[in-house]
């Protein structure tokens, strides 16, 4: 079926953060401003319906009308199977998937089952905040591999650094975000079996999470890590059906180990936990019926980035963008405004009246951007975006 991606659907009253959350998010610092006029695009999750096959799979769980504890079928694991295989030619075998509630819950278990406190792990800033605080909050030390911007706007590794804190014997885990949050790189194959190849030699157990792999550009192609190497012993992947298929609320990550000591270490430490029935029956609907909907939301997206480039290098041009390799995720540097954070910070939040996120969440290389999320209604972008331009177009001849 053909899909209306410019359908705004009212999402106040159903409990969403972005739409519902306006005194938690007064309360974390993230605004001072949130009313009925503001336009929330600081969290990565979609303003989109789902697909029709989903629905109709969880009509389908409604109306039996008993909810009680559920399994894992058959079903779920070939189902997860049957997606990597088609979309990214990766054979997983069925007990290699361990089922967890989210992935930041899934890294906090990891940093726990494979690290001690005082060990180092490494990441690469500008970064998702969980990463950070998974570390810290665990009492483990972080090693910031900073991503080199240049003056175009791509990022690139800094091998040279990588490798010096791989060979530290404190060093401990890699914890790897590709597609990159927020930057938008799709790393390259030569890059990843880089990565992997130093995280072995160093005995650096890697965590990727790799729950942006669907959301790739068009004439883009992702490659999950364990497909560039013959020994995949020492990574971990996260998956996950929330991104692709909007629905974070559904709590999924799929964590792929094909380690065995690492499976039952991670599953001792992680815990007995049960799948809700509406969580199976999603997910075996959009594994095996969602491809269809998901390349005619890549294609919105992927216009929707453009229009938004356009529309900056027309009423914004000190914005600098770039289309990203992957994500729905871009990522804006201000810089050139020669404001501070703050004050950019006031003219789009409290002003314009639209929510982002500060650069500086995502580590101090951070400074002077903002994440905007765009899979929400083309009318909607284009009304927050025209908002944010009328509170910078005095400085913009300056």
């Amino acid at each position: 079926m053909k899909y209306n991606f410019d359908e705004i659907v009212n999402r106040r009253g159903t409990y969403s953060i972005k739409w519902d959350g306006g005194e938690l998010l007064k309360q974390v610092g993230l605004t001072n401003r949130y009313d009925e006029q503001t336009i929330p695009l600081f969290t990565a999750d979609m303003d989109l319906p789902v697909p029709q096959p989903l629905i109709e799979a969880l009509h389908k769980t409604v109306d039996h009308r008993i909810f009680g504890y559920s399994i894992f079928p058959d079903e779920y694991f070939l189902a997860i199977q049957h997606w990597f295989k088609k979309r990214h030619n990766w054979e997983i075998q069925k007990e290699e998937i361990i089922y967890s509630p989210g992935t930041v819950h899934a890294l906090n278990i990891a940093v726990r089952a494979f690290t001690n406190p005082g060990d180092g792990i490494i990441i690469q800033r500008p970064v998702y905040p969980p990463f950070t605080s998974a570390i810290e909050a665990n009492e483990r030390v972080v090693l910031n591999n900073a991503l080199k911007c240049n003056d175009e706007g791509y990022y690139h590794i800094d091998f040279e650094d990588f490798e010096t804190k791989a060979k530290d014997e404190k060093t401990k885990m890699f914890i790897m975000c590709n597609p990159h949050n927020p930057t938008g790189r799709v790393f390259t194959e030569e890059e990843l079996q880089k990565l992997s190849t130093i995280c072995m030699e160093h005995n650096v157990l890697i965590v990727a999470d790799e729950i942006h792999g669907d959301l790739i550009r068009r004439n883009r192609s992702f490659i999950p890590i364990v497909k560039t190497v013959d020994d995949t012993s020492h990574i971990i992947t996260f998956t996950a059906i929330n991104k692709t298929f909007n629905l974070a609320g559904l709590h999924c990550t799929n964590v792929i180990i094909s380690n065995p000591e690492h499976r039952k270490t991670f599953s001792s430490v992680m815990g007995m936990h049960l799948p809700s029935p509406f969580m199976v029956s999603a997910l075996i609907a959009v594994y095996n019926e969602g491809e269809d909907w998901l390349d005619q939301l890549k294609e919105y997206i992927d216009s929707t980035m453009e229009w938004v480039v356009e529309f900056l290098a027309e009423k914004m041009p000190k914005v600098k963008v770039r289309i990203p390799e992957g994500t729905y995720i871009m990522w804006l540097d201000f810089s050139q405004y020669g404001l501070t954070d703050e004050e950019v910070h006031e003219r789009i939040y409290h002003k314009a009246n639209v929510i982002l996120e500060d650069g500086k969440m995502f580590g101090e290389e951070g400074h002077s951007f903002q994440r905007i999320c765009i899979p929400s209604p083309k009318p909607m972008i284009r009304e927050a975006l025209e908002r944010i331009a009328r509170e910078f177009e005095e400085i913009e001849s300056v």
